[in-house]
């Protein structure tokens, strides 16, 4: 090998144990906080594993000196009298005793060190689940746009299972382990220096081979789970839009990348476990050795006289003893290295910063009459493009106001501002005088319903899907909120009613009915703010028709911000926004914009009928910019 090929494999090999070791101390600083809530548990669990050390410890001596009493029974049969044989036969069976209650003894101390164990895991795991998942719901939508849902999902689920299994089957039984290896160290140094060294020389075999190893198997565990996180994210993008790949014929191409991502995983997911089987297999290797020099030198010091046979043999068990801490430690290694890399993708997730938190000390907000003001609120994108430039805008309470302009230009994050699922850079939200950062977020969306282009339903009943508005809605306002949203009489026309629990995203239902029982849910909601996404957009006329005649009842009396492009749905507002270049360029009625041929209001009004009179089942989106354009070529 040459020199720069030693360097850069020197370099990988000490990136890889410093990642090797990050990543064990971020799992257990993790885990710790929540391992500590259990002290009894754990106490118990210890008591029990030291009975169980100092179990394993005895066994062998019974054998002992019951093999001593037999050969020295042997080799003075000639001039023993018969009762001496019967001494000797009481005391095999004395010793045959104690070691059956020696061994009863550490099978219910292992028992009851596992029990308690695998408690503790198992809790552990659910509090740090829960936390994970609590964390998961807090981060914003900056974070939620970015990530892929499976890979989410992944860590949540897959890596989490891997670290309570590991902690159970690996982590904590390996302190039992060291607990055993360091006790009979000490036994068997006391009982022979010269072949304690042997046993010591194996245990420092398999140090050295483990720390060549393990931040091998933790590197390649890391890109396991990455390749596995990729993957779910792809099969679950796939699934949800699987109408699309089917009716683009695009199977092939989803399968092939799908193919791509499971190979890649797949290789390092063998590099893997062939590293593991490495450490394991030469673990055995010493262990086999240290066998063969141990009945080797310990059969001559037999032979010479040195110790007796019974000696020998409880060397050997507990060479055998301890030989297997070292085999378990092999294997836990690379179990322990892989849940270190599943711990590490936790951490990396609840190292994700929350940026929209509570006040320390929120002000008191209890159900507010509706007036929202942006006051000076700028703010860049990602990119950093500048999204807003100083908007001001003051909506009374009960107004209805449409909010308008070309995709990108920032509608639906004015509005999420007012949700408080994002901050602008500088300026406030204000509700009723409130700003949105000094109140709680509960308090703050308490008093404000949401109605998505995509209505998210939820695969429960149609009536709890209703009561998500609100969680303590009687069955008497849900109906009468599902009545307003015209939604009663086709749930009563399904076979169980309310009761017709619902498809994944409710796609057993049509769009206009997944729309109005989303609008009944914003109507059990009852609250003075209504926020509106394209609620209509992709329904057909019928449908929209219906929809819109509930969104009346749902906007009635309350301040309504709405994102629309249809046309008929903007007519029937108080007021129209159009947001360009991070302001707003136009604010006024509908009718008065409209009657004023050079506002974009305007022009955009006059394509859009022009495009329903081309195709009456349309009903495009066409920005202002689009919109003049077309004005010019007439």
């Amino acid at each position: 090998m040459s020199p720069s090929k030693k360097t850069r494999s020197s370099t990988t090999s000490k990136e890889s144990r410093a990642l090797h070791r990050s990543a064990l101390r971020r799992t257990l600083r993790m885990v710790l906080p929540f391992v500590t809530e259990h002290k009894l548990l754990l106490a118990l669990g210890f008591l029990a594993l030291v009975g169980d050390v100092l179990f394993r410890i005895l066994e062998p001596w019974p054998v002992k000196f019951a093999i001593d009493a037999v050969t020295e029974a042997l080799g003075a049969q000639v001039n023993e009298t018969i009762d001496s044989g019967e001494n000797v036969g009481r005391m095999i069976a004395f010793w045959s005793v104690t070691l059956a209650l020696i061994v009863a003894g550490r099978a219910v101390a292992n028992y009851g060190s596992t029990i308690a164990f695998a408690k503790v895991g198992v809790k552990v795991a659910a509090r740090l689940r829960s936390k994970v998942f609590e964390h998961i719901q807090s981060l914003s939508l900056r974070y939620h746009s970015k990530a892929s849902v499976g890979d989410t999902s992944q860590r949540l689920v897959g890596d989490m299972g891997r670290l309570q299994e590991v902690a159970v089957t690996a982590g904590l039984p390996l302190v039992g382990n060291l607990l055993t290896l360091v006790a009979l160290l000490i036994v068997v140094v006391v009982l022979n220096p010269a072949l304690s060294l042997v046993v010591m020389l194996t245990a420092g075999g398999y140090l050295l081979a483990s720390r060549a190893l393990s931040p091998k198997i933790s590197s390649a565990s890391r890109a396991t789970r990455k390749g596995e996180g990729q993957l779910v994210g792809d099969a679950a993008e796939a699934m949800g839009a699987i109408r699309v790949v089917q009716a683009y014929g695009l199977e092939n191409t989803v399968a092939q990348g799908f193919a791509a991502g499971n190979a890649k995983a797949l290789k390092a997911g063998i590099k893997a476990r062939r590293l593991a089987a490495r450490l394991e297999r030469s673990t055995d290797m010493f262990v086999g050795l240290a066998t063969a020099v141990v009945l080797g030198f310990g059969g001559w010091q037999v032979l010479q006289g040195i110790m007796t046979p019974g000696d020998m043999v409880l060397f050997l068990m507990y060479l055998k003893i301890a030989m297997k801490p070292l085999r378990d430690m092999a294997k836990y290694t690379g179990r322990i290295a892989r849940a270190a890399a599943s711990g590490e993708r936790i951490a990396d997730l609840l190292d994700e910063p929350v940026e929209i938190r509570d006040p320390k000390d929120p002000m008191p907000m209890g159900r507010v009459s509706g007036e929202v003001c942006f006051h000076r609120v700028s703010a860049q994108d990602g990119r950093g493009r500048q999204l807003f430039d100083d908007v001001n805008l003051r909506i009374p309470a009960g107004q209805r106001v449409g909010l308008l302009g070309a995709s990108g230009a920032g509608k639906s994050t004015l509005a999420g501002y007012l949700l408080r699922l994002a901050d602008p850079d500088s300026g406030a939200v204000l509700v009723d005088g409130y700003s949105t950062r000094s109140v709680a977020k509960a308090d703050l969306r308490r008093n404000i319903s949401i109605l998505l282009q995509e209505s998210v339903l939820f695969s429960t009943s149609i009536r709890e899907n209703i009561r998500y508005g609100r969680q303590d809605a009687s069955d008497e306002e849900i109906e009468e909120a599902a009545r307003r949203a015209g939604a009663h009489d086709f749930i009563m026309a399904m076979p169980e009613g309310y009761e017709t629990v619902l498809g994944n995203r409710g796609d057993t239902l049509s769009g206009g009915q997944r729309q109005r029982i989303a609008i009944a849910r914003a109507l059990v909601r009852d609250a003075p703010i209504v926020l509106l996404d394209e609620p209509t957009t992709g329904l057909d006329p019928a449908s929209r028709g219906l929809v819109e005649s509930s969104l009346r009842e749902l906007t009635e009396g309350r301040t309504t911000l709405a994102i629309t492009h249809d046309l008929s749905m903007i007519e029937g507002l108080d007021r129209v926004l159009w947001l360009e270049n991070g302001s707003i360029v136009e604010d006024g009625s509908p009718a008065v914009l409209m009657a004023d041929s050079s506002t974009r209001l305007s022009q955009w009004a006059a394509a859009q009928r022009r495009s329903l009179e081309t195709d009456p089942s349309e009903s495009p989106s066409v920005t202002a910019a689009e919109a003049r354009q077309e004005v010019r070529l007439s």
